[in-house]
């Protein structure tokens, strides 16, 4: 018997309260002292990428090698249920809700201008603004937005959704999903520091994009409508946002949530679709698959590579940063995939993930990466130099005037803004309030109050952030959360292995692999 889909139990104050006492302690400094605050913040993650890139570098590929290896075992017909347990999505739905979650509006911001920054400054010495620098600015786009980064997504969604659906343990915890390696350390206060940091993290990945979206969103309201941009513009913005995501949270997954990430994809698909059109379609085919075989070939040497002999700082400017930045989203992702992943197997997690969510990614790089790099290198714009001058948000505004109708879909692709970021907000407050929710099982959701609350504390602290300056030192902070975060997914991971090595440990070769009595 499953157990009903009614609203989830009370707040759990052991969770909530350290966790805004994690949150405040970072941000009240930031907000009273802030050159001091950014410095410290600014040190702390020089450090954690300077000493520590290596051991982002291995974790990267070591995910996604285990993932691989995951779902070709007889591992990966585990279905993540019992035996009466159907999927809850369509698998339309659940996809789009997975996309839109875990990438919101970071795609929309960087598709346009990375391969930008690629041609001008390229990997391996190779001259800047050449035809081998063109080929490895698309294919650095596919990598850093491909494989490694969902598969770091994916990772801690197993065993939370194992947890949850496999072993029906209450609590929709990183704590618990690590019980098989913490065992009863999980309900006491390591379990709890755990979660709190789990918490931060997902705040502060808001942050990440607040950061993004607020400076962009205005930009092109400003230029679109000839407002002056002010820090007004800025907080409307954000309500307009609050109101979204607010309403989508009340309604819940599958009348909230699920509708927002379906009509986000719609959207995406036709403004793609638009430029794929309009644009140099020969070249964007091109290009993506050109980048896609050299991005193959050479992807161990550039998941690993450091350049320890010649000096050179990319591969911490840009891969360590982004493996950062995935691996301190990835909680708050695996949290949120677990949760809409009932019924799948583990092989149809990781295939969602691995191979749809990358696939998802490239088609934005190969349209409008390709579209912004074939504008740079025939003259048409220099978007090199507008990002030089008046930073991503200008240079965004200025590709998108070089489309025909340009105002009209300026103006759609500032509605694709808002719902984008507002599939991760509302994922964002989801999550928050099943983590801090008593005993939330995976059948249930969390009340609308807890639900509420969260939506409500992301917009004040956005405001708050905004008006002062810290957003940016937010997002710097969050990514050096990523770095204790790496042995946090390894024991996720041990957790897993334990479980289905017991479980299963007889090699039963069936479409699908169930625990018969689990709920009994």
């Amino acid at each position: 018997m499953n157990t009903p889909n009614k609203p989830g139990d009370s707040m759990d104050l052991r969770v909530f309260i350290p966790s805004v006492l994690v949150i405040l302690g970072l941000i009240v400094p930031l907000i009273m002292f802030p050159d001091s605050g950014t410095l410290l913040v600014n040190a702390a993650f020089a450090f954690a990428t300077g000493n520590f890139g290596w051991l982002y570098m291995l974790a990267g590929l070591s995910i996604v090698l285990f993932l691989i290896g995951l779902a070709l075992s007889r591992f990966g017909n585990v279905r993540l249920g019992g035996p009466d347990d159907k999927p809850e999505f369509s698998y339309f739905s659940w996809v789009a809700m997975i996309f839109a979650g875990g990438i919101g509006i970071a795609i929309v911001n960087w598709a346009w201008v990375e391969p930008i920054y690629y041609f001008t400054s390229p990997p391996f010495g190779v001259e800047p603004s050449s035809n081998a620098a063109a080929e490895w600015a698309l294919s650095y786009g596919q990598f850093h937005w491909g494989f490694t980064p969902w598969a770091i997504y994916c990772l801690p969604a197993i065993p939370i959704a194992y947890s949850m659906y496999v072993h029906n343990r209450p609590g929709v915890r990183l704590s618990v999903a690590s019980r098989g390696v913490l065992g009863r350390h999980s309900d006491g206060w390591i379990g709890s520091i755990l979660d709190a940091v789990v918490v931060f993290g997902i705040v502060g990945g808001v942050g990440t994009s607040l950061g993004l979206a607020v400076p962009l969103v205005s930009q092109l309201v400003s230029g679109l409508f000839g407002i002056a941009p002010s820090f007004m513009l800025d907080v409307g913005i954000l309500l307009v946002w609050t109101a979204i995501f607010s309403a989508s949270v009340w309604f819940g997954l599958a009348k909230g949530i699920r509708i927002l990430s379906d009509i986000n994809v719609w959207l995406a698909i036709f403004l793609l679709a638009f430029t794929f059109l309009v644009g140099d379609s020969l070249f964007m085919i091109e290009g993506w698959v050109n980048s896609l075989g050299n991005m193959t070939s050479h992807f161990v040497e550039m998941s690993l590579w450091t350049d320890p002999v010649g000096g050179s700082t990319f591969w911490q400017d840009w891969t360590v940063f982004y493996w950062a930045w995935w691996i301190a989203y990835a909680p708050m992702m695996g949290l949120f995939v677990a949760r809409i992943s009932r019924g799948r197997t583990i092989r149809e997690l990781i295939i969602a993930e691995m191979v749809f969510g990358a696939l998802g990614c490239w088609v934005f790089f190969a349209i409008w990466g390709g579209y912004a790099l074939d504008l740079q290198i025939s003259g048409a714009l220099d978007v090199a130099g507008i990002l030089d001058e008046g930073g991503i948000p200008a240079a965004v505004e200025a590709i998108l005037n070089t489309l025909p109708m340009s105002e009209v879909v300026t103006g759609v692709f500032i509605l694709l803004c808002f719902i984008f970021l507002a599939t991760t907000l509302d994922s964002s407050a989801y999550v928050l309030a099943s983590v801090t929710s008593r005993k939330l099982s995976g059948y249930q959701e969390p009340k609308r109050s807890i639900r509420l609350t969260w939506a409500f504390l992301i917009a004040g602290v956005g405001v708050a952030l905004i008006q002062l300056g810290g957003l940016k030192a937010v997002q710097t902070s969050t990514i050096v959360v990523a770095l204790p975060m790496i042995p946090v997914l390894g024991i996720l991971t041990w957790s897993l292995i334990r479980w289905l090595r017991q479980d299963f440990a007889k090699k039963v070769l069936e479409p699908h692999l169930v625990i018969e009595d689990h709920r009994k």
